[in-house]
């Protein structure tokens, strides 16, 4: 190969600097995390994994870790006054703190987003025990929000250091919730396009969508969108920020709630929405519904498509297609009593996409709760 077309290789196929493997877990911290994780296993289909407090020699909090195929989910309490948790589900109620991202070298994460910007939150940081040992380092990113880097390829435990096996006999069947599709971080006015820089420059990640107001926008409010991915494609991350309108969008009323910017939700893969939706519904969850006439000519503007609709309508999942194929979603209402935090169940056929031609009807659905919240 000639040094030309290795320049030419080079141009076209740009070193990714932090190869990111997918989504470890997402760190919740919240009010009590024995009752949250009750919830997330009634509700969702979480199975019991891991403890760690006092009786492990953690003194200042307890965290519960569950988990359902490749999804973990981990919930923190504080145990005093005195303590950052406290502090910061004081001001925001339960919410997203970590997402804790899979790494081949977590000390050498660190070193490249730093040495690119990032203000570090935890220095790398080797934790050991009976069953090996694991590197964790960690960045701020928007608000209270951080990414961890978790390098666990020399531990053969069943969470990490620290935690012990939790077992439980209360351990209800799965949803088909398989993994960490997206998650989607909300910020202040003109702070968009800020954080895309910084996930551009500090991770190496790639805008590969972008929304304006025109995209996302009804009768009375609107938002901007930018899709930030890895550059291998296995992490994304949208982010949101207010657009003008007649009155108090989506995302405003999450930053007056919530307190600051923060993740404003997390989207969870599976093979089979119709199933999962069903499931998840007949064990209390409730999601938002757009007008049966959604479902009029749904095919004339998506195509043909596997499922039948009488099922999609009966449950609320709505439908887009892109040049790839298609998908199916939907969304809950906020799972706190703050219209904060909600999740996104997604079913993806091909489509790479986020349901654009879904927008209009559904956060005019999210209008409509606001509405009856008093906070449109």
């Amino acid at each position: 190969m000639s040094i030309l077309a290795g320049f030419k290789q080079t141009i076209e196929q740009p070193i990714d600097f932090l190869p990111l493997e997918g989504t470890d877990y997402v760190e919740f911290y919240v009010g009590n995390a024995k009752q949250a994780a009750h919830f997330y296993k009634t509700a969702f289909g979480f199975q019991s994994l891991a403890y760690a407090g006092p009786e492990t020699g953690v003194r200042d909090k307890v965290s519960y870790a569950i988990r359902q195929n490749k999804l973990t989910f981990v919930f923190t309490t504080a145990l005093r006054k005195d303590n950052a948790i406290a502090e910061y589900v004081h001001k925001h109620g339960d919410g997203v703190k970590a997402l804790a991202l899979m790494v081949d070298d977590a000390a050498d994460a660190w070193e490249q987003t730093t040495m690119r910007g990032a203000k570090s939150f935890i220095e790398p940081v080797t934790l050991t025990d009976d069953l090996g040992k694991m590197v964790m380092s960690g960045i701020h990113t928007y608000g209270e929000t951080v990414h961890l880097f978790i390098e666990r390829k020399h531990y053969a435990g069943a969470f990490m250091p620290g935690y012990r096996p939790w077992k439980s006999s209360y351990n209800p069947s799965e949803t088909g919730l398989l993994y960490v599709d997206h998650c989607v971080g909300n910020v202040g006015w003109n702070q968009m396009n800020k954080w895309v820089k910084f996930y551009e420059d500090v991770m190496g990640f790639r805008n590969i969508l972008s929304f304006d107001d025109n995209d996302i926008s009804t009768e009375y409010s609107a938002l901007m969108s930018k899709v930030m991915s890895s550059g291998n494609g296995f992490v994304k991350f949208p982010i949101n920020e207010p657009a003008e309108g007649k009155k108090k969008s989506q995302v405003e009323e999450f930053l007056e709630f919530y307190d600051g910017e923060g993740c404003q939700h997390v989207a969870l893969a599976t093979k089979n929405i119709v199933e999962t939706v069903t499931q998840l519904q007949s064990r209390g969850v409730e999601f938002l519904k757009v007008p049966s006439t959604y479902y009029d000519d749904l095919e004339e503007r998506t195509g043909k498509i596997d499922e039948d609709v009488e099922p999609l309508k009966e449950l609320g999942i709505l439908v887009d297609r892109d040049d790839e194929g298609y998908l199916l979603q939907i969304f809950t209402k906020p799972v706190e009593d703050r219209p904060t935090l909600f999740f996104e169940i997604i079913q993806r056929k091909g489509a790479k996409s986020f349901g654009k031609g879904n927008f209009k009807a559904l956060f005019e659905a999210i209008e409509r709760e606001q509405a009856a919240r008093g906070n449109l």
